[in-house]
């Protein structure tokens, strides 16, 4: 953790970091990043409103995010060193008492443009356009049904990440920080009539509810202690009240931190996550790639300054994510949805992106989420051609030697490509993303800090492991493959996690499913351009982008791409000083929190190397020896896999780890028992007394009076004359009683 002094120090030296904004109205086309997307979502809209049966709603969302895309590049060349605000139109400007900082809130529609804003929303735009097209045709069985609906929540998607990153205060970011769950929402539970989607839809809608709480409660403190949620003036503020004792002060970057991993499904509450596939395809590519999930580190790394005041609150990052990495990826060796194992793969891979964060590498972790975009954007998608081509089929055990069946080759090649990736093989980019973060973890300042870099070494291995018993299962090995029970296009996938038989079908002969293939066969068709052109530039993608590396190991005197625009934004204290370059006036001396904690102990040794050194080759290590134990257990000896999960399950000692990590580790079971069944026997007490003592006892009862009271004097008045002189006589009688009895009384 990161000592008083330097963190007073680092908070300090803020006035000399890239923080200081200037106004540029010029700038303002800018908004067309968040206005093509808007209007885009209208007119998908309109489609459905006039019932467009066309693939109008495709081609406007492609254009309308191509747009976007292209805005961004120009920004990129538009913007310097120094951010800039740019106004869009006012909004929210209130003013009381005295009109001083504390009596006053303002949030106008204002974009604060640096280098992380434009760094952030070019893989956003970017992957989001290729992902529009690739669901152009994936999506096509769907034309005249759902398919403007599909469209038009892609569009609020790309809309609400946009205001997210780009967004000049905080009520912009979390405007849409709740844009991106009520899409997120829509396109989870697109097959609505499917009962599973409808569960997963609300289980992220309800379990991000938990941490958009505690980002909202983290804006109200903000403003209370900080007296604005403007970026721009935040910084000042923090600058002038550097390390506030304040109970309040202190509890903003714990609150942030639970927003973060409800949204990037981090320990505890990543459970939504897995359960996301049952949406379409390009949408599991669209939120695991660019957009929801990576929203969690960009809001620390965003609000780096608030953190770097509480080293308790980046410590607890660090111990989250790691520990989430370890615990999604024994989760992941022991799925066989092809879908599921990816989803798995995506917490392990945040988890790693925030550990980063929490070892005070804002590099490391926004490196990681650039090289992660493309290549978990690539297998999902090459997945979803898969499931395309194949029925629905998405059981590895019921898929093998993809790369022999015409029609799959080049989505097989592509695949394995991503492969290589994932598992980080060496001098690929994740190779190294995920070293900068090992590397800041093996050098922090806090010994207890270094068991996070063995976390992180022994996920490198199990995931290496994971992505390739997928790959030697399904693409390589001899032909043979069983399609799936459902109509092309449609995701509506069952978790075979369960079933341990490894029947398969026979190469071109399967017997068909659900009413697929032409007399009793079943044949694959592969996918058209649509889909193999965004998967082919995605795929491009992935290799540049280890590019800034490559660049710094042929020159080293070039810096690093991702690390200048990291440095020149508010996370530029989690930066290493050297990666200032020539681009940062200030960037002969370390800020004291990088001096402390992120790579100040240059000479610190792991096994007896450097650390540099060490995570390379230890990295490395990892990962050789992960795919080379997946090689023959999943393609050279198949049956070996089989025997092992035997030989586990036969012993009481070990099979607790089989069905552990098949089912989970029984997370949602314990989440059901501890915390649902409680609640829902809490919520039927509350409603048995509702209905039975205040409704049916109080209020009813109590309405229920005068009826009672009518109904034993309506026999008296029956419009009978007889009855009401009865009735008369019988008054009559009563009151000459009773005025005798009260002249007896006297007389006595």
């Amino acid at each position: 953790m990161i000592a008083a002094p330097a963190m007073l120090s680092s908070v300090l030296a803020l006035a000399e970091g890239p923080l200081d904004a200037h106004a540029a109205p010029e700038l303002r086309w800018a908004g067309l990043a968040l206005l093509l997307p808007l209007i885009s979502g209208v007119l998908c809209l309109l489609c459905g409103w006039m019932k467009v049966r066309s693939k109008l709603p495709a081609a406007l969302t492609i254009a309308a995010l191509g747009g976007a895309f292209a805005t961004i590049l120009r920004l990129q060349g538009a913007v310097g060193e120094t951010p800039v605000v740019i106004n869009l139109f006012d909004w929210i400007s209130w003013t009381w008492g005295d009109g001083s900082r504390f009596h006053g809130f303002t949030a106008n529609v204002d974009l604060y443009i640096d280098r992380l804003t434009v760094f952030w929303m070019l893989f956003v735009t970017g992957l989001g356009t290729l992902i529009a097209l690739y669901a152009s045709e994936y999506m096509e069985s769907d034309v005249g049904k759902g398919y403007t609906r599909f469209f038009g929540a892609v569009s609020i998607f790309l809309f609400a990440m946009g205001c997210l990153v780009m967004g000049g205060n905080l009520v912009m970011l979390y405007l849409g920080w709740e844009g991106v769950g009520l899409a997120s929402y829509l396109l989870i539970g697109y097959y609505f009539t499917k009962p599973e989607a409808v569960a997963a839809a609300k289980k992220a809608f309800i379990v991000n509810r938990i941490g958009d709480l505690g980002l909202a409660l983290a804006l109200f403190l903000i403003w209370q202690c900080y007296g604005t949620v403007e970026y721009a003036a935040l910084w000042k503020a923090i600058e002038a009240a550097p390390a506030s004792s304040e109970w309040t002060a202190q509890a903003i970057p714990w609150l942030l931190m639970l927003g973060a991993f409800g949204k990037s499904a981090q320990l505890p509450l990543y459970v939504w996550l897995p359960d996301a596939m049952e949406g379409p395809t390009p949408v599991s590519a669209l939120i695991h790639a660019a957009t929801m999930v990576t929203a969690g580190v960009y809001l620390i790394a965003r609000m780096f300054p608030l953190f770097i005041v509480n080293p308790d609150a980046l410590a607890a990052v660090a111990w989250v994510g790691g520990l989430t990495a370890l615990l999604a990826a024994t989760i992941g060796m022991a799925q066989y949805d092809m879908k599921r194992i990816w989803a798995y793969s995506t917490i392990s891979q945040l988890g790693y992106m925030f550990l980063g964060l929490g070892v005070g590498t804002t590099f490391g972790a926004s490196y990681h989420v650039f090289t992660h975009a493309f290549f978990k954007a690539l297998l999902f998608l090459t997945a979803g051609a898969v499931m395309h081509g194949f029925a629905g089929q998405l059981d590895i055990r019921k898929l093998s030697g993809l790369l022999k069946v015409p029609g799959f080759r080049l989505v097989s090649l592509l695949a394995v490509l991503g492969c290589f990736w994932l598992a980080a093989f060496p001098f690929t980019a994740a190779f190294f993303s995920k070293d900068e973060i090992l590397v800041s973890a093996f050098t922090a300042k806090d010994e207890r800090v270094h068991v996070l870099g063995w976390i992180g070494l022994v996920v490198a291995a199990l995931t290496a492991y994971y992505t390739f018993r997928v790959g030697f299962r399904v693409f390589f090995g001899p032909v043979k493959y069983e399609p799936g029970d459902e109509h092309h296009g449609h995701d509506d996938h069952q978790d075979h996690g369960h079933d341990h038989g490894h029947a398969h079908g026979s190469h071109g002969a399967s017997a068909a499913h659900g009413g697929h293939g032409h007399h009793g066969e079943f044949h694959p068709h592969g996918p058209r351009w649509a889909i193999r052109v965004p998967l082919v530039l995605i795929a491009v993608g992935a290799m540049l982008a280890g590019w800034p590396s490559y660049r710094t190991m042929l020159n080293h005197g070039e810096p690093n791409w991702v690390k200048t625009q990291v440095a020149q934004s508010s996370a530029y204290q989690g930066v290493a000083a050297e990666s200032h370059g020539s681009h940062d006036d200030h960037a002969a001396a370390p800020t004291a929190a990088e001096g402390e904690h992120a790579h100040a102990d240059h000479g610190h040794l792991v096994l007896g190397m450097d650390a540099h050194t060490a995570v390379g080759r230890l990295g490395s290590l990892a990962c050789i020896a992960g795919i080379l134990v997946s090689l023959y257990l999943h393609l050279i000896n198949r049956g070996a896999a089989d025997a092992l999960r035997r030989t586990l399950m036969g012993s009481i000692a070990t099979r607790w780890i089989v069905v552990g990590a098949e089912r989970k580790w029984l997370v949602d079971e314990f989440y059901d028992w501890v915390i649902r069944l409680p609640l829902r026997l809490v919520a039927n007490i509350l409603s048995a007394i509702d209905e039975l003592l205040l409704d049916a006892g109080i209020v009813n009862g109590i309405g229920a009076l005068p009826a009672a009271f009518g109904r034993l004097f309506r026999p008296l008045y029956g419009g009978v004359v007889q009855g009401y002189a009865v009735t008369m006589a019988g008054g009559v009688a009563l009151v000459a009683a009773w005025v005798i009895w009260i002249w007896l009384r006297g007389a006595n």
